[in-house]
C-alpha cells in the first residue's frame, strides 16, 4: 500500500507510482497536493503568492487541510483495516515536507524564534570549489519571494535576514513532519499493531541550508547526500512494552513542556539506501535475493545493497559476506549530473540529453572524494580518462568539506579505490 509521495511523480515512476507492479491497491495521493505550488501563501502585502516561505493558517487554505495531514489520516485508515486482516502488510507513507515550498501550519514557526536562528557555519562558497560542483539552486529562485530579492546568478548570496527566515521555516517544516509521524506511530500502537510491525524511517536526500553558499539538494556534499535511517524492530531494537506501557505515546511538539524520549542505539557505520531492501526482507523473515551480477538485465530478482542485519543482534542469521567487518572498508557512493563545467540555468536538473559531465563521489569514514568526468547521455557511459575537476575532503580535519585538497594531492590515484 502506498500513501502520499512514495515514488517521485512523473516519468521516473511511469506516471503511475509504479502501479500495479509495486502495489496491490491503487496508490493514494492527497487531494490537496495540487495546491502545493500555487498561490496560497499570504505575503506582507496581504496578497496570495507562490512563495518559498509559506506558513499558513490551515483553516484558510483550499480544502482546509494540507497534503501531509491527509496522508496521515489515510495511513491510519489503512492500519485500521489491517488490524482486522490476517494478512501481513507493507505500508509506505511518503510525506512532502520539508520539501519546498515550505508550506506548513504557522503555529510551528513559534518553536523557532527568529532571534535564535543561526546561519550555516560555512555560508561562503569555498575558494577551492570547482565551478562544476556548485549548485546554483535555480528551483528556489523561481519562487516569488526569492525573485523579489533580485539576486545575481549563480552565486549571488541571499541577504542574511532572509537566510534566517529560510532556516526557520525549514526547521518548522521538520517539526510539522515530526508531529505527523508521531500521530501515525501512536495510532499504530493504539491499534495493537506495534508489537508485530517493523518500522523504517528514512528520506531520499538531504538539503543544504546555506552551507557552501548553496541551497537545495543538487550536489555531492554530505549535507545533501546524508539522510536519516532509523529502524524499529519489535523485541530487537527495544524490549516489548509491559502491560500499560507505551512505546509511541504522541507528544505534541507545540506543548509548552514536552517529555524527552530516551534515545535508541546508534550505529556509526557507513551505509547506503540500497541496503534498505535486503535489510527489511531479512527482518521480515523473507528470502533475501542474491547480489546482482554485472550485467544483471537477465536476472529477474536480485539486490545491490548489503544487508544490515548484524546491527539488530540476530545471532542466528547469516552474515552478508560482502559486508565489511572493518568500518574503514565501507564506502558509500553517490553521483550527480551537470550539463556544463560552469553553473547555468539547468545545472541542477539537466535533461538526460543535456548531461555532459557526471560527478561520481565516494564517502569513506576518512574522506569524501568526487571526480567530475565526461559523460555520454546516449551510451550512458562515463569517460574516466576525461577528468574535468576533482574534490577531496578529509573528515577529521575538514568535517564541513570547505577545503578542497584535490589539486594538492595525487587525486587521480584515488580512482583505484573504486571497484
Amino acid at each position: 500500500m502506498s500513501v502520499g509521495k512514495v515514488f517521485h511523480p512523473g516519468i521516473s515512476s511511469n506516471h503511475s507510482d509504479d502501479s500495479p507492479y509495486s502495489w496491490s491497491v491503487p496508490p493514494y495521493h492527497p487531494s490537496s497536493e495540487k495546491y502545493e505550488n500555487t498561490k496560497t501563501c499570504k505575503g506582507p502585502d496581504g496578497e496570495l503568492h507562490a512563495n518559498l516561505l509559506c506558513p499558513v493558517d490551515v483553516a484558510d487554505v483550499p480544502e482546509g487541510t494540507l497534503p501531509d495531514k491527509q496522508s496521515t489520516e489515510q495511513a491510519i485508515r489503512l492500519l485500521e483495516k489491517m488490524k482486522t486482516s490476517a494478512s501481513p502488510f507493507f505500508l509506505a507513507v511518503g510525506y512532502h515536507k520539508p520539501h519546498i515550498p515550505f508550506r506548513y501550519p504557522k503555529e510551528f514557526q513559534r518553536l523557532y524564534p527568529l532571534e535564535n536562528i543561526t546561519l550555516a557555519p560555512d555560508p561562503q562558497v569555498p575558494a577551492g570549489l570547482p565551478p562544476v560542483a556548485y549548485n546554483p539552486w535555480m528551483d528556489i529562485r523561481q519562487r516569488e519571494d526569492i525573485q523579489a530579492l533580485n539576486l545575481s546568478v549563480p552565486y549571488g548570496p541571499i541577504p542574511v535576514d532572509f537566510q534566517r527566515k529560510m532556516r526557520q521555516s525549514y526547521f518548522a517544516c521538520v517539526s510539522y513532519l515530526d508531529s505527523q509521524v508521531g500521530q501515525l506511530l501512536s495510532a499504530l500502537e493504539s491499534l495493537q499493531l506495534a508489537n508485530s510491525t517493523i518500522i523504517a524511517f528514512t528520506s531520499d536526500h538531504g538539503w543544504a541550508l546555506g552551507e557552501h553558499g548553496e541551497w537545495a539538494k543538487y550536489s555531492n556534499f554530505d549535507v545533501t547526500t546524508r539522510v536519516p535511517l532509523m529502524f524499529y524492530v519489535p523485541g530487537r531494537t527495544v524490549p516489548l512494552p509491559k502491560a500499560g506501557e507505551k512505546l509511541f505515546p504522541y507528544i505534541n511538539p507545540l506543548d509548552s513542556v514536552s517529555a524527552l524520549m530516551e534515545p535508541g542505539r546508534q550505529a556509526v557505520d557507513l551505509v547506503e539506501l540500497v541496503s534498505l531492501f535486503p535489510t527489511l526482507a531479512g527482518l521480515a523473515g523473507l528470502h533475501v535475493p542474491p547480489r546482482c551480477p554485472v550485467p544483471s538485465f537477465h536476472v529477474q530478482l536480485c539486490r545491490e545493497g548489503q544487508s544490515l542485519l548484524k546491527h539488530f543482534r540476530f545471532h542466528d542469521s547469516e552474515e552478508d559476506p560482502a559486508l565489511p567487518g572493518n568500518p574503514r572498508e565501507s564506502i558509500a557512493y553517490s553521483q550527480y549530473p551537470r550539463p556544463a563545467d560552469s553553473p547555468q540555468w539547468n545545472s541542477d536538473k539537466p535533461r538526460l540529453e543535456d548531461i555532459k559531465v557526471m560527478g561520481y563521489s565516494i564517502r569513506t569514514i576518512d574522506y569524501r572524494y568526487t571526480v567530475w568526468v565526461g559523460f555520454s547521455p546516449h551510451e550512458f557511459l562515463a569517460n574516466f580518462s576525461d577528468i574535468h575537476a576533482g574534490e577531496l575532503y578529509f573528515v577529521d580535519s575538514d568535517p564541513l568539506q570547505d577545503h578542497n585538497v584535490y589539486n594538492d594531492t595525487q587525486g587521480g590515484d584515488l580512482l583505484s579505490l573504486a571497484p
